[in-house]
């Protein structure tokens, strides 16, 4: 008998050491971080180590991440997050893990009706398996 309780992959889309990751239990019913250091790893960074590799340097830079498009949104497309760096936008770092869009968008959304800049802040980590994005969503509280 199969058990359907089993922890199952995230995705199935990114090899293990690279599907992103990041917590529910982190945001209230209302997807607002309840702590200032919840952060999302970005999924599918590892090729593009090499845009990651001249960002190391730099302490904090702004994630853009665009909204979905209806289209999108009907076919369950991945959401690609770019950088801001130098007033120009950087190609694709990473796209945000499956199962926490809805964090982002809202993120963004509340973002955009408190007047502020609608990029995320972000930062280039180095971990065992190489350069990795995370989003700090706890300062878009």
């Amino acid at each position: 008998m199969r058990n359907i309780f089993a922890r199952q992959p995230a995705s199935s889309d990114y090899p293990k050491t690279d599907s992103g990751s990041g917590q529910l239990k982190d945001y209230g019913y209302d997807l607002i971080p309840l702590k200032k250091g919840a952060v999302i790893q970005l999924a599918g960074s590892q090729p593009h180590s090499e845009v990651l590799a001249g960002l190391v340097s730099n302490d904090t830079v702004q994630a853009f991440v665009a909204g979905r498009t209806p289209e999108e949104e009907r076919t369950d497309a991945p959401m690609p997050v770019r950088f801001f760096v130098d007033s120009r936008m950087t190609p694709v770092v990473g796209f945000v893990p499956r199962g926490l869009e809805p964090v982002v968008l809202e993120a963004l959304v509340r973002l955009e009706k408190a007047g502020r800049s609608t990029r995320i802040p972000a930062t280039v980590v180095s971990t065992k398996n190489g350069l990795r994005v995370n989003l700090l969503m706890g300062a878009t509280r």
